[in-house]
């Protein structure tokens, strides 16, 4: 019955997981907008019409928001009835101007929603910020006038001679849409004054005049000129779709040729980009792949004679949703989570909103990054929600819906949360099932995030309901994190359980960190690096390791520096030397693998004075594939005429860039996210290069790159395990198929099958595809897998592997050996299995010698089954002392032996009957012996022996009543029946009783062979003399035959009797006597077993010759017994 229980709370969760949220989904049609306003650009004056239409269940209401502000409708502001807003006349000044960001707000019963934002720009134009200027050029050369105008939209910029308009291009003369006139061998005729003119919707405005004056140098030759670029292209920002137009003007003589390329060697777009006039270049409809540092080479023909000017490139995207928020059900007290990830440049800031305002963050709601984060959900949180992403280009929304589900049943929190850490990244989450409706939980939520710090994010992984613990493996080193759980039913979750903290460990240094050099003089290299930040570093930092060689030479050198070291000046180098540097960190659990070798040279050795090396300040990324380098000029009395900068990722080194003197900062773009890059840049001057500064740098990796999305790597594949001994394990897999020019690493991960103990996990990094995992413990099945790291990325975990190890040979020896003297010549052994795992015995060894024995090198060797674990030593000689050691062996091999124990045997045996012996010689009955030289008795050996002893006693109790029953009862008949037998009557009062009685001679036992005239008791049971008449010389004959005394104080004691005794030690004495003419009796049961009586007495007679014979007989008779009795034991 639970577990139908269980299947129809599972149906009906699926069906509001499944059904639900499609349900939302088509409440989004109740409510959307079918056309949103756009930007748009007016004269001012002029009517303005911004559209809204709007879909939904009605009522709508629909609003208007200008830069954030609700507007009030009135008489120049009109709402019309689809919901668009009307303005009568559009203003550009003061405060009343209508230009700005419009929004319109819908409404209905579901929630509301804004649209996006929309920019009503009035028409403008400003005075000219750059007036052209007069020049004065030679005839054959160059001339450029320049002109600049602000306006919104954009002017088009035409040129005048002479108040007459020139052509936008002819052979010589190029107008640029920046404003720059160029004129290429410039001509008499083209003497005159030039004025610019701005023009755009708004308005028209002219600059003012500036003349050319040619200079004729006559019909002579003229000196030839070094290539020289007199306008050289600009630092340049463009918006998407723009035409973009870089300017690259140079003279000389002769007139060089223009080419242009790509700093990061990639190909110029052939479709979009041409050449405007002599050298310019045009890109129309950029796109973000137009992006970079683009080289601008003049040369002269047939030399290598070549000037470069370089200009970065950057296009601005407006913002574009990578993932939307989906649209949730949830129910009361639990969470949803929002996921919202865009990309633009530059990078979009994203906030969120709901039901058309901004989301009021506080403990419960919570923003992480671009995500939102609702904890402990109420009715008050069923709304519409908003993601937008908006920067200088422009705004995007998405939007998703929250549905609540009400229900009173919910289950209690689940208890007891328990943390225990596994390793640097591994934390093992424990919990108990909640109290109440814990049969109707169905999954289980587990939250965590960083503890330490502002605004961490929150993560969250379910699970279900099968089990209660769980293993958090994609934590950072060295951070405390914070844990907390919510049971799940199918129409409701529970509160948030109790929050727990752990501490992930330490681990070798992520990176290493970046190094910047600088040489103060031809023999030193001055280095720095920067702390590595928390993320990094995955620990605290102890120790620097920095090594250096020369670049023809593979001698390396290293240099240890404490952790509080950030800099180290390396001296006495070699001048004009290039060098090769890396550096490595460590932490308390080892060395990260060091960086890549860095190159730099040492300054020549020279008398004349260079510029210093710039002070070149830390390298800033400025997204995925752009470096901002900024410097400071070195002090120094040299004059600077320039910078030049290079950067490369590995060799060949790219083209360098030429700077201005005045410039202080540069930005690198077109480079590869996640790669290392190292930047060179020195100071120029008239005397020389000036010293060289480096540093290195990683860019980071992108979100998302258009068209090339940043995925997770896939895992390893084909994972197999073999299994190499009791305690290692060869695990090998395969590189999965993706590109990765990075070094490629791998996590091996074992866990034994069915934890219970944490520190069992083991945790392998290696960069080959197998590894040995060593240390397991023997005969233990584990679970195997693995992960690729690539790129700073990590796959998933790989298939499951499960192998179970070889067991092993008992590496301990029996636990608890004793050795206990049970009887003279007998002890008993005992001891327990070795504590080892997963440890199955098949057999066990016992080794014991006396003293002389040990001495001689002489063992005796006994073997017990496994499953026995106590063994009897016999045949042990009196006097001597015992040693005795035992080991345990199985398939695999023998097992070490235990302690030596010793037993000491005292002098002379003792009567058999007397209660058994120790170790100890008696003195106490608990004298067990134990491998560690003490004497023990534990429980259950003293339970044992006490129930033993009861068992004994009550033995002996029942056979001693039954014999004496059977004696009393039997003592007079035997007589009397004697005397029948030999032919005699009893006389006296007691005849008749003798005749009543006859028929009790059957019963009669023989116990014992029959004994010669005279026997002594040697056993020490009876000091009595038995003669063939009777017993004589008994000074206690009347206290041991006492119940012989009324059958003979009746019997003639002058006539001849032959007595026949049949003897047992420690057993009473049985007589018969024979008289003479007695009758004959039926045959009896003594005649049945010994024959007739006859041949008894005649056994009897001819023994009476000799003594000697009788006790030959009587020892025969002692060695039987005691044979008997060693069998029995046995």
């Amino acid at each position: 019955m639970a577990i139908f229980k269980r299947k129809l709370y599972q149906l009906c969760f699926l069906f509001f997981v499944l059904f639900i949220p499609l349900s939302g989904v088509f409440c989004f049609s109740e409510l959307s907008f079918i056309i949103e306003p756009s930007d748009i650009t007016v004269i001012s004056k002029d009517p303005v019409v911004l559209d809204c239409v709007a879909h939904g269940q009605p009522p709508i209401v629909i609003r208007w928001l200008r830069n954030g502000v609700r507007l009030a409708e009135s008489e120049r502001l009109q709402f019309l009835s689809n919901g668009s807003l009307y303005i009568l006349e559009a203003r550009r000044d003061g405060e009343g101007s209508d230009g700005g960001f419009y929004q319109c707000l819908s409404q209905n019963k579901y929630g509301a929603i804004l649209s996006q934002r929309s920019r009503l720009t009035i028409a403008n134009i400003s005075p000219f910020v750059v007036q052209p200027v007069p020049l004065e050029v030679t005839e054959g050369s160059v001339a450029r006038f320049t002109c600049q105008v602000t306006s919104n939209p954009p002017a088009t910029i035409t040129w005048e001679l002479d108040q007459s308009t020139l052509p936008l291009e002819t052979d010589r003369i190029t107008v640029l849409p920046n404003g720059a006139l160029q004129i290429q061998n410039v001509q008499l005729e083209d003497a005159g004054k030039y004025r610019c003119v701005a023009t755009n919707i708004g308005n028209r405005v002219k600059s003012r005049k500036a003349t050319l004056s040619v200079i004729n140098q006559g019909s002579g030759p003229k000196p030839r000129q070094r290539p020289r670029i007199i306008a050289g292209p600009q630092n340049m920002t463009a918006s998407l779709h723009y035409t973009v137009v870089l300017e690259c003007f140079a003279t000389g003589n002769p007139r060089p040729i223009i080419s242009w390329s790509r700093a990061d060697s990639k190909p110029i777009d052939v479709f979009n980009a041409r050449v405007l006039g002599s050298g310019n270049l045009v890109i129309s409809d950029v796109k973000p792949q137009h992006s970079g540092v683009y080289l601008c080479r003049a040369t002269t023909p047939r030399t290598r004679n070549y000037t470069i000017a370089t200009a970065n490139l950057t296009v601005l995207e407006p913002p574009s949703l990578v993932e939307r928020p989906e649209s949730q059900t949830r129910p009361r007290a639990g969470t949803a989570r929002f996921v919202c990830q865009a990309q633009g440049v530059p990078p979009p800031r994203i906030t969120w909103l709901k039901n058309g305002e901004e989301v009021h963050l506080n403990g419960r709601i919570k923003m992480y990054n671009s995500k939102l984060v609702i904890t402990q959900i109420t009715t008050e949180d069923d709304a519409i929600y908003q993601c937008v992403a908006e920067n200088e280009q422009g705004s995007v929304l998405s939007l998703a819906r929250l549905i609540v589900v009400m229900s009173e049943d919910r289950p209690s929190t689940p208890r007891n949360i328990h943390a225990e850490t596994i390793s640097s990244s591994a934390i093992l989450l424990a919990w108990e099932r909640p109290i109440y409706n814990a049969d109707k939980v169905i999954a289980y939520s587990v939250h965590y995030m960083k503890a330490e710090g502002l605004n961490n994010e929150e993560y969250q992984v379910v699970i279900g309901n099968d089990t209660t613990s769980y293993i958090i493996d994609d934590l950072e080193p060295a951070w405390n994190y914070s844990f907390y759980m919510v049971a799940y039913m199918p129409m409701g979750a529970s509160r948030m359980s109790d929050q727990v903290c752990q501490h992930t460990l330490e681990d070798v240094p992520l990176r290493t960190p970046e190094l910047s050099l600088t040489s103060h003089s031809p023999t030193d290299i001055q280095v720095l690096w920067q702390p590595l930040p928390t993320k990094l570093s995955r620990g605290h930092i102890w120790a620097y390791r920095l090594s250096y060689r020369t670049a023809a030479d593979d001698m390396v050198l290293s240099v240890e520096l404490a952790q509080n070291n950030t800099q180290y000046l390396l001296g006495d180098l070699q001048p004009d030397t290039v060098y090769l540097l890396r550096i490595a960190a460590a932490t308390r659990v080892g060395w990260c693998e060091p960086s890549s070798w860095t190159s730099h040279r040492t300054p020549k050795t020279s008398s004349i004075k260079v510029p210093p090396a710039p002070l070149l300040q830390q390298l800033e990324p400025l997204n995925c594939t752009s470096i901002l380098v900024r410097w400071q000029p070195s002090p120094g009395s040299v004059v600077v005429q320039g910078y030049r900068l290079c950067y490369h990722e590995g060799q060949p080194e790219q083209p360098c860039i030429q700077l201005q003197p005045e410039d202080t900062e540069y930005t690198i773009s077109g480079l590869d996210p996640r790669r290392k890059y190292q930047v060179k840049l020195l100071a120029l001057s008239l005397v020389g290069d000036g010293y060289q500064a480096d540093q290195t740098l990683s860019t980071p990796g992108c979100v998302s790159i258009r068209d090339h999305p940043v995925a997770q790597p896939p895992a390893p594949d084909h994972v197999s395990a073999v299994v190499n001994s009791s305690s290692a394990v060869y695990l090998r897999w395969s590189r999965p198929a993706f590109s990765s020019r990075k070094v490629v690493s791998y996590t091996a991960r074992c866990t034994p099958v069915g934890l219970m103990n944490v520190s069992a996990i083991r945790y392998i990094q290696t960069t080959n595809q197998n590894v040995v995992i060593q240390g397991l413990e023997p005969n233990t099945r584990y679970e195997l897998v693995v992960r690729l790291h690539a790129d700073q990325l990590s796959s998933p975990w790989s298939s499951v592997v499960h192998q179970r190890t070889l067991p092993a040979a008992p590496s301990r020896p029996p636990e608890g050996v004793k050795v206990s003297l049970i009887e003279d010549g007998t002890a008993l052994v005992s001891w327990r299995e070795p504590e080892e795992n997963n440890l199955a015995v098949t057999h066990y060894t016992i080794l014991y010698a006396s003293q002389r024995a040990w001495l001689a090198g002489h063992w005796q060797t006994l073997q017990r089954d496994g499953s026995n674990t106590m063994i009897l030593l016999e045949r042990l000689e009196p006097g001597n002392v015992y040693l005795v050691k035992i080991s345990a062996s199985n398939l695999m091999g023998d097992g070490p032996f235990s302690t030596t124990v010793e037993l000491a045997l005292g002098p002379g045996p003792r009567h058999r009957g007397k209660s058994p012996r120790h170790s100890d010689s008696g003195s106490s009955s608990d004298t067990s012996v134990f491998s560690d030289g003490q004497y023990h008795m534990d429980q259950k050996s003293m339970t044992g022996l006490m129930v033993g002893v009861c068992i004994t006693l009550a033995c002996i109790a029942i056979c001693a009543l039954i014999l004496i029953n059977k004696g009393r009862s039997r003592k007079s008949s035997i007589c009397k029946i004697m005397d029948v037998v030999n032919g005699e009557r009893p006389h006296g009062p007691h005849a008749g009783l003798a005749l009543a009685n006859d028929h009790q001679a059957d019963n009669i036992e023989a116990l014992m062979p029959v004994m010669a005239q005279h026997f002594i008791d040697a056993k020490g049971g009876s000091n009595l003399v038995i003669s063939r008449t009777g017993p004589v010389n008994g000074s206690n004959r009347g206290k041991r035959w006492q119940f012989f005394k009324r059958e003979r104080r009746n019997t003639n004691t002058s006539q001849a009797e032959n007595r026949v005794c049949l003897y047992e030690a420690g057993k009473t004495v049985l007589c018969y006597e024979e008289k003479v003419d007695a009758p004959p009796l039926q045959p009896s049961s003594l005649q049945i077993l010994f024959g007739p009586l006859g041949g008894l007495q005649r056994s009897v007679g001819s023994s009476r010759g000799s003594s000697s014979g009788t006790t030959e007989t009587s020892e025969g008779s002692h060695e039987t017994g005691d044979s008997g009795h060693e069998s029995e034991n046995e």
